[in-house]
């Protein structure tokens, strides 16, 4: 209750519905609102457009002709398609023409898009960044007395995972059995509790998103060189896709929200399965390592504009400690502009030791995004005109965690020895051992 009370819902009004008999059909009105989103439902399956606010883009900063060199210096290092000279120009334009005109109108639309496409701006302190810097080195390498394995060996022996080509999806996607899966369901428990404890509050969000929220918290959604799914539009519509990760669900749920200072900063974690259409050909990144969906936990943060970098801290720290608790080795990097997505103004990233590959691998990031989503999503500060800054951070990333857990505590005779940390989320088990009670899973070939 006092999650929505935070957020002002009406319980009153939030379910009002009529149901009438027609042709097999019931017909359900939903009226008043839910927080931030409106709905209006007519029909099973059929849904009204949720109305998403036009962007308020920063044009004291963007187009004042005085910040061009800064802006196409950070266009070139994030590697974006932003044209800032074509955005001066549109707004030169804007300005010489009658404000009611149709032509106005027209040009305020083009401005406004290609303003979509510049990237936030980067922190100072990373500005010269060519390459990921080094900030912290947590515990030290496990030493060996034998050569360790990968996980797709460890797992295949222990009969806990399957992937590869045999798998009904393609070569990446997995199967979880036995204490692995167990061990998929424990490191959630483990992480939600630390976030629950520390004043997070718990948010189960949907998987299909409307295209331009996911555009609106920074990731691209068409093209080449995009990495979200869409839904067939002939059936759902042109604008529906699938979410990349909860930051984007809890992104939209906040937005036209006026959040009250004395709320702020505001903590939200959620569970959820992420979908990426992305490839690599990198021989490092294979297996579970890069997937097309996984189970991550997210945290998602909001505070006023001179809490953003403490609140980004706090998310690093809580990142810190998880993979500390775990046992893991890992170093924290501070990423520089090239690494970071349209929408961060500052990203870390933490990269753990996995022994069976010899090398890092990233298992969590976490970002400071100023006001580049709220000022598309309209979360503003409540009684002012100034628009919050969001937070967001990886509190754990199963796939990858596993790899880096059972590569670092298998044994020479390929059981893995379970965290302390976890035993209490998988029945106070100390060793995953070989699944015997579950069948030996041959893999499917299909001649076609």
């Amino acid at each position: 209750m006092m999650f929505f009370k935070l957020f002002n819902v009406n319980f009153s009004g939030f379910l009002k519905y009529i149901c009438k008999c027609n042709s097999r059909s019931n017909r359900l009105l939903l009226v008043k609102k839910f927080s931030t989103l409106e709905f209006n439902v007519k029909n099973h399956g059929e849904f009204i457009k949720t109305e998403i606010p036009k962007s308020t883009m920063d044009l004291d900063y963007y187009c004042d002709i005085s910040n061009r060199n800064d802006i196409i210096s950070n266009i070139v290092k994030r590697k974006s398609d932003g044209d800032i000279d074509n955005v001066l120009e549109l707004y030169r334009t804007l300005k010489n023409l009658n404000t009611d005109s149709d032509k106005s109108r027209i040009i305020n639309n083009k401005l406004l898009l290609a303003l979509a496409k510049l990237p936030n701006r980067s922190h100072p302190s990373i500005i010269e960044l060519d390459e990921p810097r080094v900030l912290r080195t947590v515990g030290n390498k496990r030493h060996f007395e034998f050569k360790p394995k990968e996980f797709p060996e460890i797992a295949n022996h222990l009969r806990g995972s399957r992937t590869g080509k045999s798998n009904f999806t393609g070569h990446r996607s997995y199967f979880f059995f036995g204490q692995i899966a167990e061990l998929e369901t424990a490191l959630i428990k483990f992480s939600l509790k630390k976030l629950l404890s520390r004043g997070f509050q718990l948010v189960s969000v949907p998987d299909i998103l409307n295209r331009r929220i996911i555009e609106s918290c920074g990731m691209n959604t068409q093209g080449e060189r995009n990495q979200v799914y869409s839904l067939d539009s002939q059936v759902y519509g042109p604008d529906l896709c699938l979410s990349g990760t909860s930051e984007m669900a809890l992104a939209g749920f906040l937005m036209k929200k006026r959040l009250s200072p004395a709320d702020l900063p505001l903590r939200l974690a959620a569970v959820s399965r992420c979908y990426r259409a992305e490839t690599s050909r990198s021989s490092n990144e294979r297996g579970i390592f890069r997937v097309h969906q996984f189970t991550k936990v997210e945290m998602f943060g909001v505070t006023e504009a001179d809490g953003s970098d403490e609140l980004l801290e706090e998310f690093r720290a809580i990142q810190e400690e998880t993979f500390g608790e775990l046992g893991l080795h890992f170093q924290v990097l501070d990423m520089p502009p090239c690494e970071l997505g349209a929408q961060a103004y500052r990203k870390y990233d933490v990269e753990a030791w996995m022994p069976g590959r010899a090398l890092y691998g990233e298992v969590s990031s976490c970002s400071s995004c100023t006001d580049y989503q709220s000022r598309r999503l309209d979360i503003r500060i409540k009684n002012s005109d100034r628009f919050a800054h969001t937070v967001n951070g990886t509190a754990l990333a199963v796939p990858r965690t596993i790899l880096s857990l059972v590569e670092n505590f298998q044994n020479k005779d390929a059981t893995v020895e379970i965290p302390l940390a976890l035993q209490p989320f998988m029945v106070n088990s100390k060793l995953i051992t070989r699944n015997t009670t579950f069948p030996k899973i041959a893999p499917h070939r299909s001649k076609a």
